[in-house]
C-alpha cells in the first residue's frame, strides 16, 4: 500500500509499476508538466502544490482558469478521485486545507501585488509596451538619467515626467548619450496609455511587494500556497508573462547563495508557459536562460506548465530534470514532431514505447521521469497521478473573502502609498526656476523676427537659486548614480 503523500524526504506524485517520488533535494532541479487541454495537468499541479505545502516548502502559482483556489478548503468526497485512490492502494490520504494567500495584480480576487517602475526595469518594461529598438534606446536612456539625477521612478507619473523631462531637454540629452528622439518619447508615452486604459497602471506603485511575504509558512509547519488571481490577467499575455518573469527575477537578485539543501526554499509553478516565450527576442531569452540555469543555487524550483514540450526552448528545455508527459494528440504535422520531441527526452523503457503511449494516456494519466537518489533520470514510467487532498474546483466569493481576511499580510498591501518621487522632484525643480527666472521684456519690432529665429537666444542667465538647485541635482545624481547596481534584467538590486 501507499501510505501518505510525503514521507520525510519526497512527494508521492501517483503509482506506475513503482510508485512515483519527486526526491525533495532535487526538486530544485527544475521540472516540466505537458499535455494537451484536459488530460489533467490542473489536478497534477494540485497535488505537486500540495506535496510542497505539507514539507514546508512555500509554492506560487498562477491560477489561470480559477479552479486552483479550492487548495484552501477542505476536499471534497468525489466518487472518481475515491476510486482513484482505491485503486492506488493509498492509504492515510484525509481530505484537507492548505494555508493559502490569494494575489491579484488588478486587486480585486487577491492582495494588490505592486512593483516600482525602477523595480521593474527598463528591459522587461519595454517588452510589456511593445517598444520598437529606438524606443527601448530612447526608455534606456530616460532610466540612465534617473539614476543620475536622483528620479525616482515609482509609478507611471513617475515615468511619465521624466519623459517629459527627456523630451524638453533632448538636444542636451541626444549630445552625450545619443541620439533621443521626440518621437520615440511620443510613441513612449502613447504605449503608457494604452497599458493606463487596461487598468494596469495599479500594479506600478507602492507598497511594492515583499519576498519574504511570498516564503511564510503556517503555525503546522505548511509552506503557504501563493496563488495569482490571473483569470482576468491572461488576458494580457504580455503582461502575465513579463510579471512572471520579473518575479523569478526578483526572487533570484535577492535570495543568498543556499545550494542544494534537503528541500527547496521555494518551488514556483509558471502556467501557460508558451506566453514567455512568444516572440521573445534572442537578449530576452539569453537572459531568461541565465536565470533559470542559476536560480537552483538560491533553492527555488521552476516548473513550467504548458500544453507543448516544443512551447519550451531547448536551452531550457534541457534543464527541466522532473517531467510528468500527460496525453498529446497527433492531429498535425506539428503535433506529431511534439510527440516524438517529447518520447525522446525520456529516458527509455523496455517495457514499452513511449511514442506509442503519450497519445493513448487516460485523463489523470502521465508519462514520469524524475531523479532517482543519485541524481539521475528514472526510465519513464507510465504513472497513475495520485488524487489531490484539498477541493478540486473553484471557491465561492465569500470563501475567497474569508482567506483573504485571516491571511498573515490582510491590510498591508490594500491601500496604495503615493510618497515623493520623480513627479514631485520634477515640478519642484521647474517651479523653483519658474520663480527665479527674470521676466524679459518684450520683443521690440526690430528684434522680433531674430528672436523667432534662435529661441535660446532669449534664454536668460541662469539665477543664484538656478545654479544651486542644479548644483545640487547633479551632487545628488553622481551620489545614487554610484550605489545603483541593476540586475539580470534591469530591476534595481538596491533600493534608493
Amino acid at each position: 500500500m501507499l501510505r501518505g503523500m510525503n514521507d520525510n524526504n519526497s512527494i508521492l506524485l501517483g503509482k506506475g509499476a513503482q510508485p512515483a517520488q519527486l526526491l525533495l533535494r532535487y526538486a530544485n532541479r527544475h521540472g516540466l508538466i505537458a499535455g494537451a487541454t484536459g488530460t489533467g495537468k490542473t489536478v497534477t499541479l494540485q497535488t505537486l502544490a500540495e506535496g510542497f505545502s505539507a514539507a514546508g516548502v512555500p509554492v506560487f502559482l498562477a491560477d489561470v482558469k480559477g479552479d486552483l483556489a479550492g487548495i484552501s478548503h477542505v476536499g471534497q468526497p468525489n466518487a472518481a478521485l475515491q476510486e482513484r485512490a482505491r485503486q492506488l492502494e493509498m492509504t492515510g490520504l484525509a481530505p484537507c486545507a492548505f494555508p493559502t494567500m490569494f494575489w491579484d495584480l488588478f486587486g480585486v480576487s487577491g492582495h494588490p501585488v505592486r512593483a516600482t517602475v525602477s523595480d521593474f526595469g527598463p528591459l522587461l518594461l519595454a517588452r510589456l509596451l511593445e517598444l520598437s529598438q529606438a524606443q527601448e534606446g530612447a526608455l534606456n536612456v530616460a532610466n540612465k538619467i534617473a539614476d543620475e539625477q536622483g528620479l525616482l521612478l515609482l509609478d507611471l507619473k513617475d515615468l511619465r515626467a521624466l519623459l517629459s523631462h527627456v523630451s524638453d531637454e533632448a538636444k542636451e540629452f541626444s549630445a552625450k548619450y545619443g541620439l533621443v528622439s521626440p518621437q520615440s518619447i511620443a510613441a513612449i508615452q502613447r504605449q503608457l496609455l494604452v497599458l493606463e486604459n487596461q487598468g494596469v497602471e495599479n500594479f506600478l506603485g507602492e507598497p511594492a511587494l515583499r519576498l519574504t511575504d511570498l516564503i511564510q509558512r503556517d503555525g503546522a509547519g505548511y509552506g503557504y500556497i501563493n496563488i495569482l488571481a490571473a483569470d482576468k490577467l491572461i488576458q494580457h499575455p504580455r503582461l502575465y508573462s513579463m510579471f512572471l518573469l520579473w518575479l523569478l527575477a526578483e526572487l533570484f537578485e535577492e535570495l543568498p547563495e543556499v545550494g542544494d539543501q534537503a528541500k527547496p526554499r521555494m518551488v514556483f509553478f509558471f502556467d501557460e508557459a508558451h506566453l514567455l516565450f512568444k516572440d521573445a527576442p534572442p537578449t530576452l531569452l539569453n537572459q531568461i536562460e541565465q536565470v533559470i540555469r542559476l536560480i537552483r543555487s538560491k533553492g527555488i524550483g521552476v516548473y513550467f506548465v504548458t500544453q507543448n514540450p516544443l512551447d519550451i526552448p531547448d536551452a531550457i528545455l534541457g534543464q527541466l530534470s522532473n517531467r510528468v508527459q500527460h496525453a498529446l494528440r497527433a492531429f498535425t504535422p506539428r503535433d506529431q514532431k511534439a510527440v516524438r520531441a517529447a518520447a525522446e527526452t525520456f529516458r527509455p523503457n523496455p517495457a514499452f514505447k513511449a511514442i506509442d503511449v503519450i497519445t493513448e494516456l487516460p485523463v489523470g494519466y502521465a508519462l514520469v521521469s524524475l531523479l532517482d537518489d543519485k541524481g539521475t533520470p528514472t526510465p519513464v514510467d507510465r504513472v497513475a497521478i495520485c488524487p489531490p487532498r484539498s477541493r478540486v474546483g473553484p471557491i465561492t466569493a465569500q470563501e475567497r473573502q474569508t482567506v483573504l481576511a485571516r491571511s498573515p499580510v490582510a491590510g498591508h498591501y490594500e491601500q496604495a502609498l503615493d510618497r515623493h518621487s520623480a513627479y514631485e522632484q520634477l515640478t519642484a525643480r521647474q517651479n523653483v526656476l519658474r520663480d527665479e527666472r527674470p521676466v524679459l521684456d518684450e520683443p521690440t519690432a526690430h528684434n522680433s523676427t531674430r528672436s523667432q529665429r534662435s529661441p535660446t537666444a532669449r534664454r536668460a542667465p541662469a539665477s543664484p537659486v538656478e545654479t544651486l538647485v542644479n548644483s545640487a541635482v547633479r551632487a545628488i545624481g553622481s551620489q545614487l548614480g554610484r550605489q545603483i547596481v541593476r540586475g539580470l534584467l534591469g530591476a534595481l538590486t538596491k533600493r534608493f
